[in-house]
């Protein structure tokens, strides 16, 4: 069972601020106020979130972010990603993902000959490509930025033939 937490105490202005804030336009800001009043009378997470129909993880989120950051906690922060894929994936590292897929999942280790994007993604990251493991999606947005479109599992083979690309557009193979 996780201890209880409460916000601090307030200041006369903090609670003043939050009283004013019941009356906000903007339900972040209204839901949090709510919150962190309910905590000062010293009412718990759990029951807080039961009367606000509210997750108490969401409570404890409020109450740690006023605790930490006082009433900045009660503007809405950034919703972006903390991580984006534009991170993970270089210029180098796009690349190497293409060069990835130019081969057969089978020489990985795979049971399948076509690649998917979690698959990708899954290879990328064992192979030491990725330092960390991204979805499926980071995988499609990373080629995408390398001009690839990509709808459906790949086999983008292609043979050791010199003469492949000729034999490959006279229809004769």
């Amino acid at each position: 069972m996780r201890k209880p937490i409460f916000v601090r105490m307030l200041t006369p202005d903090e609670c003043q601020a939050l009283e004013a804030g019941l009356h906000s336009r903007h339900s972040f800001t209204l839901r949090r106020c709510q919150i962190l009043l309910a905590s000062s009378r010293g009412q718990h997470a759990r029951l807080i979130a039961e009367s606000l129909g509210c997750d108490d993880q969401t409570v404890r989120h409020a109450i740690h972010a006023f605790n930490g950051h006082g009433l900045a906690a009660l503007r809405p922060g950034s919703s972006a990603p903390h991580h984006t894929p534009h991170a993970v994936f270089n210029t180098t590292r796009r690349e190497r993902l293409r060069d990835l897929l130019h081969q057969s999942p089978r020489t990985f280790g795979q049971p399948t000959s076509l690649w998917t994007l979690p698959l990708a993604a899954e290879v990328a990251y064992a192979e030491g490509l990725l330092p960390r493991h991204v979805s499926g999606e980071a995988i499609r947005l990373a080629l995408r930025r390398l001009g690839v479109s990509w709808r459906r599992a790949k086999r983008w083979i292609t043979s050791p033939d010199p003469a492949y690309a000729r034999k490959k557009t006279s229809g004769t193979a």
